[in-house]
């Protein structure tokens, strides 16, 4: 091993180290004081007249409770994290979910793209994204021709908060029932709804409903002593002497006794425990289905919905809402469709997938992305994706490199091949694919958050990157004049084009979008290969990591057993020209196989397998 590995291989360790000590330096918080202190499970109460009907309230069937799991809380952000307090779990998970085959599950044909519409496009010059804007932008997303591919590809959009809030992120809503008014109307939204779908596109929102904005005028109520609203929160008094899942404050003064916010004190918790919020919730569910059209949510903070005194995470209450949160909204729209913010270990995440969420997003998956392409060596890579493959059914989990929340992806990396690296590894990999706005072009962006999500970079020739034709809301990055879609648009080369030809191939080859996935051994710790395959179509996927190529002297693919049968030939699809195909086994696998007499160093090469 030469010094650059070596040195490698001496800073992996040692991040190794300090997440081994900072896991073992968590405490478990102080026990909590007595529960019934906390108003939580409270007596259903009337909705309040001027509070739409529900159309129907789905009951929760009692289920055999899910573990009562107080994890260390997953970083925040490799800048942020900070260990949390532990819990062991106190039941057996329960089993994985058997798929339904008559049921469409039409996400996992489906490439989202997350988008903070404030800073997307602005059409009317205030500075701010709008609805408008991101109608005008439609086509460099997906044009509805699947002959062309000029256009990114993308068939489905996440986007960040768009309901009447207070604040620039949205993540604290006073309106369920309306679009932000900086965003545009109603009428915006739902030409936004008929465009996007004319084009092959599905529009999910976030839906926030862990918490209001304390400017909610539920909670305006309910802190005024409002008997209808009190209990649409949680309360206690005197405030429990226990911390948050990550030893964060969570019990705020409110005028008559303390309520609990797991964010912060601007954003309550809603008492999902209540059957009129429940009720309450089901309702605005419904309207964005029906009234709206949209497609699904993204839910936001699933795993704190509701709390049991000290346990805040990750609780059998919270499972058991879910249940029946997902047969409701299954009862509006059998094809509605929704993803949660799971962030915590797969294990705990694989919790939510199929009967409560569709699907949940695999953070762990992530961060192993990203550690294997900003790397030379694979790393615990393939043990992260079989640990992912075990703990889920086939596919139901939402895979990303980075988000809203986190640094971004190109800040990670720092460099052009590994983005590519980690966009290959992305598209080729089982579960649903998202893409974060910008990380096509290699935007950049750390903390604190308003400064990862920043301005689309449009344009290099002017400072207000062709977002605007006013004043943005917020400078771009300083970078602008050297990453934009127009400086990389006509370069075949660049970061863009990578991800156009990644994501058409994806949307053409099913073994890409919805195939099982199964390792192959590469007999190089630069290496990562795999197999996607579905009953008619079968791929191989080789990486190098590393920025050094490697020679045939220094790789071999095996595979024991797999799916294949007979002669087969095998064509390049993506990156360099095979030169040979495997000679398959009598278990349907290959031995000392060669694609390729070297493998380019931090490339991608994947290879349709054919039978004869």
């Amino acid at each position: 091993m030469n010094k650059r590995n070596d040195a490698w291989v001496m800073v992996i360790f040692l991040m190794a180290l300090l997440a081994a000590c900072q896991n073992a330096a968590s405490t478990t918080p102080e026990a909590a004081t007595a529960v019934s202190q906390i108003s939580h499970t409270a007596t259903p109460i009337p909705l309040a007249t001027s509070v739409v009907e529900a159309t129907a309230v789905a009951s929760a069937t009692p289920i055999t409770p899910t573990p009562n799991a107080i994890a260390t809380a997953i970083a925040m952000d490799a800048a942020t994290r900070a260990a949390g307090p532990t819990k062991e779990p106190t039941a057996t998970p329960k089993p994985i979910p058997t798929l339904d085959p008559l049921v469409d599950r039409w996400w996992n044909d489906t490439i989202f793209y997350e988008v903070f519409v404030r800073s997307f496009q602005d059409s009317d010059g205030d500075g701010v994204g709008d609805i408008n804007g991101l109608i005008e932008k439609l086509d460099y997303l997906n044009d509805g021709d699947p002959n062309t591919t000029t256009d990114l590809g993308v068939t489905g959009l996440w986007l960040m908060p768009i309901m009447e809030s207070p604040s620039y992120h949205g993540y604290d809503v006073v309106d369920y029932y309306s679009v932000d008014e900086e965003y545009g109307t109603a009428e915006d939204f739902r030409r936004l709804i008929e465009e996007a779908h004319q084009r092959g596109i599905r529009v999910t929102v976030d839906l926030v409903i862990n918490h209001t904005s304390r400017e909610h005028p539920w909670f305006t109520a309910a802190n005024a002593g409002d008997a209808q609203y009190r209990d649409w929160y949680v309360w206690a008094d005197p405030a429990p002497n226990y911390l948050g899942p990550w030893g964060q404050q969570v019990w705020y003064a409110g005028q008559d006794g303390y309520y609990y916010a797991v964010f912060w004190s601007g954003m309550p918790d809603l008492n999902l425990s209540n059957s009129a919020v429940t009720a309450e919730l089901y309702n605005i569910t419904r309207f964005w289905l029906e009234d709206m059209g949209v497609d699904g949510f993204r839910m936001d903070a699933v795993r704190h919905f509701i709390e049991n005194g000290i346990a805040q995470e990750n609780t059998p209450d919270t499972h058991v809402w879910l249940q029946a949160f997902h047969t409701y909204y299954k009862s509006v729209d059998p094809d509605a469709f929704t993803v949660g913010e799971t962030w915590t270990d797969s294990q705990n995440a694989a919790q939510y997938a199929v009967d409560e969420n569709d699907i949940a997003f695999e953070f762990n998956l992530s961060e192993a992305y990203l550690r294997a392409a900003g790397s030379p060596i694979v790393g615990d890579l393939y043990d992260q994706a079989a640990l992912v493959e075990a703990a889920y059914p086939p596919n139901q989990f939402g895979i990303f490199l980075t988000n809203h929340d986190q640094n971004r992806t190109m800040s990670v990396l720092g460099d052009v091949a590994k983005a590519k690296v980690a966009a290959a590894l992305l598209l080729t990999s089982p579960g649903v694919p998202f893409l974060y706005y910008g990380e096509e072009i290699g935007m950049t962006g750390t903390k604190p958050d308003e400064d990862i999500r920043l301005p689309m970079q449009w344009r290099s020739d002017e400072a207000n990157v062709g977002f605007t034709t006013g004043t943005p809301w917020r400078t771009p990055a300083a970078d602008y004049t050297e990453v934009s879609v127009a400086l990389q648009d006509a370069d075949p080369d660049s970061l863009l084009n990578t991800y156009r030809a990644l994501i058409h191939l994806r949307n053409a080859h099913e073994a890409l979008r919805e195939g099982d996935w199964t390792p192959v051994t590469a007999n190089s710790n630069r290496i990562y290969a795999f197999l996607r395959h579905t009953e008619n179509e079968t791929i191989l996927v080789v990486v190098n990591l590393n920025p050094n190529p490697v020679t045939a002297e220094n790789y071999s693919l095996d595979l024991s057993d797999g799916p294949l049968s007979g002669a087969v030939t095998a064509v390049s699809l993506y990156g360099s020209e095979v030169m040979t195909a495997p000679i398959v086994n009598g278990q349907g696998g290959f031995n000392d196989y060669l694609p390729l007499a070297e493998i380019p160093g931090q490339s991608a090469t994947i290879i349709l397998l054919t039978q004869e």
